[in-house]
């Protein structure tokens, strides 16, 4: 029963459904070309004076998520288009970005047992898989630049939501490696798991968390991080957390658990979230 929905504000930390706008803005019935249980983990890009959006759509037939494409002109309302990526293995989580005027996905692929990194042939409907950059069964990857340096959030407990690990890289194909302060998270469902993009302005970089008490997906948490070099890690929790709560009815009433949040020309701030209407 996850559904996607539209926010904006004034910050990333301070969200609401924009006028005009009628949450959720794609939900499993908006999926023609597969029977879909539900739509998660929304990431959107924009491209060409349009907005892209790829997000999980779990196949009812299959079982499996595969990573789905929806389109917008204005960022409020949105077109479903189609599924852009499927493999024999679960994905889920499709993080986006654009580097060196390409465009790159790395989705979870807990089931491929590495962090797989896919590269788009002809953005925003072809992708081809350019290679495994880090080994293990880890949740929810979540990559910026930052400082020269490539660095990525990834969950190693994907199924109690408590341990947080960091790797870096010098380049985003070169050769990965585990923060020695790794894992920076452990023992605590409320921080551990990421939930959405990192944002980095400057000098400072900002993540978010998924807080997974008392169950899966029960609000956003977010932490700001002053401290992160190759040799040293350190974050607070923002004053303004959380910044995404179940709202007690309608399509996110029990459960929010994705943010990525974009900044506007006029200074306000966008964002496509996920929301829960019931529990399983």
């Amino acid at each position: 029963m996850w559904s996607i929905g539209i926010y904006a504000g004034k910050s990333p930390f301070h969200l609401l459904p924009p006028a005009g706008v009628s949450n959720p803005v794609l939900s499993h019935r908006n999926v023609s070309d597969v029977p879909a249980r539900f739509v998660a983990d929304p990431f959107m890009v924009r491209a060409d004076a349009t907005w892209y959006m790829f997000f999980e759509v779990m196949n009812r037939r299959t079982n499996r998520g595969e990573i789905g494409l929806a389109n917008s002109k204005d960022g409020l309302a949105w077109a479903y288009q189609q599924i852009v990526l499927a493999e024999p293995f679960h994905l889920s989580y499709p993080y986006v970005f654009e580097w060196g005027n390409e465009y790159y996905m790395i989705p979870e692929t807990l089931q491929a047992n590495a962090l797989r990194l896919y590269k788009a042939a002809a953005f925003p409907t072809e992708w081809y898989f350019l290679g495994s950059i880090v080994e293990g069964s880890l949740a929810d990857p979540s990559i910026f630049f930052f400082n020269d340096c490539w660095w990525i959030f990834a969950c190693s407990t994907p199924y109690k939501h408590d341990t947080l690990r960091l790797f870096h890289a010098g380049e985003l194909l070169g050769s990965w490696a585990e923060h020695p302060a790794s894992p920076i998270v452990e023992g605590d469902k409320r921080r551990a798991r990421p939930g959405g993009r990192v944002l980095v302005s400057g000098h400072r970089v900002n993540r978010f968390s998924q807080d997974c008490i008392p169950t899966y997906g029960t609000q956003v948490r977010a932490f700001e991080i002053s401290e992160l070099t190759i040799d040293s890690y350190h974050e607070e929790e923002s004053r303004h957390s959380p910044v995404l709560t179940a709202t007690g009815s309608g399509w996110n009433a029990v459960g929010m658990h994705h943010v990525d949040p974009h900044k506007m020309s006029e200074g306000r701030w966008i964002a496509c979230v996920d929301g829960l209407a019931r529990a399983d």
